[in-house]
């Protein structure tokens, strides 16, 4: 018997698929681990001499000696299959056994080349379907999951028939103790995951959803702002190195305008425009969400522009701010925030946060302003930005501090 756990080899016929001579076609049916495949064992009988309880064909029946003894063939050398894959520890699962033992290798589809075609395919979308920031996550989310498969299974790839629940478990696991992720950034990598899955299942390729029974939460978590002394201190503190320099304009005039990184890299003068009354507006589409942004440039922003207005490097790419990867900016911010005194984990998402709470709803301006700013197409996405503080609750509750 083989030396692995849960493994099953039994033998049944279809009564409901007779033959044209009304005798049964004998199957054989191989489950490892809860997982199994079935295909014809090329023998048939009448289904009266066939026994169920024994799983062969009864004595009574005409060449049951030279059925039966071809049954005890093909079990004997599925099982020596089985063997040989555990012995050179490839993984054993009930498709590769059937290949294994047909002598044909079936043309499988696998998780990273499906993961690698859906990612080929989103980097011709970008722009149309697909952000660039968007495509870097599934190539990351791609990456992690090769490195898991190696990791885990010590492959390069995996057939879709071995990708079950207990292959999500134990992605989840991997991130949560290997990659030490915390709780929302694995579920984010999960949900990027679980798009190729979807792809698959669509596609008729995978028969189960190893998603089926597995719920995702993100936890929540407060967002890091800055308050408005917090805002000043940093507007005032005088740096001497011209690239921590251009690294806080860049991150007060987001402050100021509410703007993502993606979307004030890439923003060019066509994106501005000067109403009637001489007051500047920028319109432009967020890159992520492709929801219309319309940002009153109030006169902080604009002297921000002025700064680097006719600056050679911008103008020959055509773009108003010296905008630097995201990655930089992060680390810059971290040393800017030091330098003000200022013990909070900055990055360049902080800017959104402290223009929908500090810069707008602490000086009174409504909520579906801030959401039309801040390009979101529900009040409920701004509400996750904005937050409640206390300067906020003092300034209303003074409202009513007479009344009573």
């Amino acid at each position: 018997m083989s030396g692995l756990e849960n493994v099953k080899i039994l033998f049944f016929i279809k009564r409901t698929k007779l033959l044209k001579n009304g005798e049964a076609p004998i199957f054989v049916r191989i489950t490892i681990n809860k997982e199994r495949t079935e295909f014809a064992a090329k023998k048939s009988l009448k289904p009266k001499y066939w026994s169920d309880a024994q799983q062969k064909a009864k004595n009574t029946a005409p060449e049951a000696e030279e059925i039966n003894e071809a049954l005890n063939r093909t079990k004997k050398r599925l099982l020596s299959i089985i063997d040989y894959l555990s012995y050179e520890e490839e993984p054993v699962t009930p498709r590769l056994v059937q290949e294994r033992f047909l002598g044909k290798k079936e043309q499988r589809r696998t998780i990273l080349k499906i993961f690698e075609e859906h990612n080929e395919n989103a980097k011709k979308l970008v722009g149309i379907d697909f952000a660039p920031g968007t495509v870097e996550r599934y190539e990351t989310s791609y990456k992690h999951t090769r490195d898991f498969i190696h990791w885990r299974y010590k492959r390069e790839d995996l057939a879709l028939d071995d990708l079950n629940q207990q292959f999500v478990k134990d992605y989840e696991l991997y991130f949560k103790t290997v990659r030490k992720c915390s709780h929302n950034s694995t579920t984010k990598y999960l949900k990027n995951f679980k798009k190729i899955v979807r792809i698959a299942l669509a596609n008729g390729w995978m028969k189960k959803d190893p998603f089926a029974t597995i719920k995702f939460k993100l936890q929540q978590i407060d967002a890091v702002y800055l308050t408005a002394e917090e805002l000043e201190a940093m507007r005032k503190k005088k740096l001497h190195i011209d690239r921590i320099d251009q690294i806080r304009d860049v991150f007060l005039f987001c402050c100021y305008t509410g703007l993502a990184f993606a979307d004030v890299k890439g923003l060019k003068a066509e994106n501005l425009e000067t109403d009637k009354d001489g007051f500047l507006w920028i319109h432009k589409k967020r890159q992520k969400s492709h929801q219309m942004s319309t940002i009153f440039v109030i006169d902080a922003a604009r002297r921000l522009l002025e700064k680097y207005k006719g600056k050679p490097e911008l103008q020959d790419k055509g773009l108003l701010l010296p905008v630097l990867s995201n990655q930089k900016m992060n680390s810059y911010l971290k040393e800017i925030a030091d330098l003000c005194g200022i013990n909070k984990k900055i990055t360049t998402h902080t800017a959104r946060h402290t223009f929908a709470t500090t810069v707008a709803l602490e000086n009174d301006m409504p909520l579906e302003v801030v959401s039309k700013t801040l390009g979101h197409s529900n009040i409920k996405m701004t509400q996750r930005y904005a937050r409640t503080t206390e300067n906020l609750i003092k300034k209303n509750m003074q409202k009513i501090a007479d009344m009573y």
